[in-house]
């Protein structure tokens, strides 16, 4: 169903691929948006267990496109030095395509916001954790990606300066 990677001696391991998504603080979510045009947004997010969690408004055209087709990719970028004397980039990225769905249980939602909390903040207190996320309850919304397929991919350079270390 999901076509392989041309080239898979860029190809990152799956752990590799992981601990971007693990350590990345913003990832671009793509989904099918109005009149079929693409709709790609930035979002902050947390990556547990093959999920990745992310919050957002109730309403709006994330929410619409999410409603009318729960097919979806995310991409992080984890490096992306430009050469300019090589015309090229040394990069690393991943890219998971999955289904979205928004979140409808309360227990589901607190967990998923409790999680991207303490990533983007994790030594604040959990009393003050807990006093935010009451403060954002009503209007928050959580979506959760399910990852089907991925794949993490770098510039052939740094395949080439691994395999000297090696």
């Amino acid at each position: 169903m999901f076509r392989e990677m041309r080239r898979k001696r860029q190809l990152l391991s799956a752990g590799e691929s992981m601990d971007i998504l693990d350590n990345g603080t913003v990832g671009v979510l793509a989904l099918s948006g109005d009149d079929d045009y693409p709709y790609a947004v930035p979002v902050s997010y947390v990556y547990d267990n093959s999920k990745i969690y992310f919050h957002g408004a109730k309403t709006g055209h994330k929410i619409d496109a999410i409603r009318k087709c729960s097919k979806a990719s995310f991409c992080v970028i984890d490096q992306d030095k430009i050469i300019p004397e090589e015309y090229t980039t040394y990069f690393r990225s991943v890219i998971a395509f999955g289904k979205v769905r928004i979140l409808e249980n309360e227990d589901d939602i607190r967990d998923a916001i409790e999680k991207l909390a303490v990533k983007y903040h994790p030594k604040d207190s959990e009393a003050n954790r807990k006093q935010a996320i009451a403060r954002e309850w009503k209007p928050l919304c959580m979506i959760e990606f399910s990852i089907e397929h991925m794949t993490g991919k770098e510039a052939i350079e740094l395949v080439k300066d691994k395999n000297q270390l090696e």
